[in-house]
């Protein structure tokens, strides 16, 4: 129902009461995590979990456990009030679960997550004496892809996803198979450790220009995002001679990384790989993604592309 005006939860004892007294009713709830400065792309994963469950929790949280300390995490863009009022448009949305720092326990020497001297937020790492230690790890899945150039970030993520499934304890949880790495990572952690969710990927969305979804997207300028559709432009012409025959891997992705370079982009990764093992291909024989991450300006993208020959 359009217009509905979803309860804002802020504590996370608050927000495991009502799901536990929304399940004792036997009712099933959907998680979607955000990290805020929604688009269409967020709402298109609202839409699925509403297809799937009765109740709709959408998280908004921008976790400091995912960024290093040289990412400065208040670059970030945020649009609390915006949010709140695309979700009211989107119809269907129960709760907001919109904690402030679930690495707070209480004291003093916890997690950094605080403002330095210039008032701006700093990337957090753990402390010393009481502060957060424990973390989960999808060892081998978080390795490659991403995982390269930013190695503390999946930590952050399946912590973070852990800590939300233990607070809002959901039946569905839905992600994007825009962040196609963190989606397959979130469906092992949920196997290997028997979570009793069942986790959803969701279709990437695009603009009408082709550029997938991303609450980065608004850093870059017009002349950067011009030059940017060269990721997906390269990604579709791939998976086209994927489909006509072309399946060595080495020569769709230098097709790939020219089309990005030629465009003034600096590629991060460009990797063929197996859709569940996320193993990289020297050969499609089997149904494989198409994992892209650049650089243009100051914003790094990532991009993926299906292939099922």
């Amino acid at each position: 129902m359009a217009n509905k005006e979803p309860l804002i939860i802020t504590d996370k004892h608050q927000m495991r009461q009502w799901s536990r007294s929304n399940r004792a009713k036997c009712k099933t709830i959907g998680l979607v995590p955000t990290m805020g400065y929604l688009h269409e792309g967020h709402l298109s994963l609202i839409q699925e979990s509403q297809k799937h469950t009765q109740l709709t929790v959408v998280s908004i949280y921008v976790n400091p456990g995912q960024f290093s300390p040289n990412e400065d995490l208040s670059t970030y863009p945020s649009d609390f009030l915006g949010d709140i009022q695309k979700l009211k448009n989107v119809g269907g949305v129960d709760v907001v679960f919109h904690p402030q720092n679930l690495y707070d326990y209480g004291q003093n020497d916890g997690f950094k997550n605080s403002e330095r001297e210039d008032g701006k937020m700093v990337s957090c790492v753990e402390n010393s004496g009481m502060g957060h230690e424990t973390w989960v790890r999808v060892e081998r899945l978080e390795k490659g892809l991403c995982g390269k150039s930013r190695p503390v970030f999946f930590r952050g993520v399946a912590t973070i996803v852990a800590k939300l499934f233990n607070i809002v304890e959901p039946d569905v949880a839905v992600f994007g198979k825009k962040d196609y790495q963190q989606w397959r990572i979130i469906q092992r952690m949920v196997r290997d450790l028997d979570f009793g969710i069942k986790v959803i990927g969701a279709d990437l969305v695009r603009d009408d220009d082709g550029l997938a979804k991303s609450s980065r997207n608004v850093r870059l300028s017009a002349q950067e995002r011009r030059r940017a559709l060269s990721i997906s432009k390269s990604l579709f012409d791939a998976k086209f001679a994927a489909e006509k025959g072309q399946v060595d891997c080495k020569e769709l992705r230098d097709s790939v990384v020219q089309a990005i370079l030629e465009a003034g982009g600096k590629v991060d990764y460009a990797e063929i790989v197996d859709q569940e093992s996320l193993d990289a291909l020297k050969e499609i024989k089997s149904p494989a993604v198409f994992c892209v991450a650049a650089w243009f300006g100051n914003v790094r993208l990532i991009d993926n592309m299906e292939i099922n020959v």
